[in-house]
């Protein structure tokens, strides 16, 4: 199965929706036929729709979605971690074999060690019990915390997203290249390969300027632990969904025919439905 593993939907409200700036490319929905659109050219079979909205209600939105939608494989929904009522949540949701993990915008938290937090930790605590992963989304500054986190919890499966969002723009690696690597030497941290593009300069970028930040990633944790994501429709910022595609798929044609099936869906299939 070809599995883009991180995209997003939505029907646009401005309330719900306030990171998106009028005019630009994001701003109006976008749903699952509008992805099934871009995907099948490229052969890819669906995809992971993951939160873009901090309420419970978008995780059972997402379900609706992949009910109605085969292209809809899974779905990273959010829960309040911090919440008293976080069990009651993870236990209803759970009953829905799409809905695969959890994830929360740590990067727009003010603290940098927000994730290391003790009502946090303890809804991290509780994915285990209903075979849940974690989608860590954050920024370079706040590595270190993931590091902290994902050594707490050495049999919760983590996956980070965007690989960290680096200051591709900057050509900026360190401390970012550093503390990757520290990251990837925990075996239950996976990688998202995506949203390099929005962190790029979105009018002037070039491939070339990625390839030291993917091989600094693949070097880090190695083809069976990446997973290809497109970001979709926040890549439109930046390009189209099959220049998001092309750019990873350019640079992996040096893996071999396995490390690539495992790349483009076979890893994310087997992190997400593998337990």
């Amino acid at each position: 199965m070809r599995l883009d593993a991180h995209q997003h939907f939505w029907s646009y409200d401005a309330a719900q929706y306030p990171w998106i700036p009028p005019g630009s490319p994001l701003h109006r929905s976008w749903l699952p036929d509008d992805l099934a659109a871009l995907q099948q050219p490229l052969g890819f079979d669906g995809s992971i729709a993951v939160q873009a909205r901090q309420v419970v209600e978008e995780s059972d939105w997402l379900l609706g979605l992949a009910d109605k939608h085969a292209n809809v494989k899974g779905v990273v929904g959010w829960v309040d971690l911090r919440s008293d009522r976080v069990e009651a949540d993870l236990e209803r949701l759970a009953r829905h074999p799409k809905f695969v993990g959890v994830r929360h915008v740590v990067q727009e938290e003010p603290d940098d060690a927000f994730m290391l937090g003790q009502d946090f930790q303890r809804g991290i605590s509780k994915l285990a019990a209903y075979g849940l992963t974690y989608d860590i989304l954050i920024y370079p500054k706040q590595l270190a915390a993931a590091l902290r986190l994902a050594e707490n919890f050495p049999e919760q499966p983590f996956v980070l997203d965007h690989i960290a969002k680096p200051f591709i723009k900057a050509g900026v690696n360190e401390p970012w290249a550093t503390q990757l690597r520290q990251l990837a030497k925990l075996p239950n941290v996976h990688c998202k390969v995506s949203g390099m593009l929005t962190e790029a300069d979105h009018q002037a970028w070039r491939a070339e300027q990625f390839r030291p930040y993917l091989d600094t990633v693949f070097e880090a944790f190695g083809p069976a632990r990446l997973m290809y994501g497109s970001d979709w429709p926040v890549c439109l910022f930046a390009g189209s969904y099959e220049q998001a595609y092309r750019l990873v798929d350019d640079y992996a044609r040096g893996l071999t025919d396995q490390q690539r099936v495992g790349l483009f869906g076979g890893n994310a299939a087997a992190f997400y439905f593998g337990r």
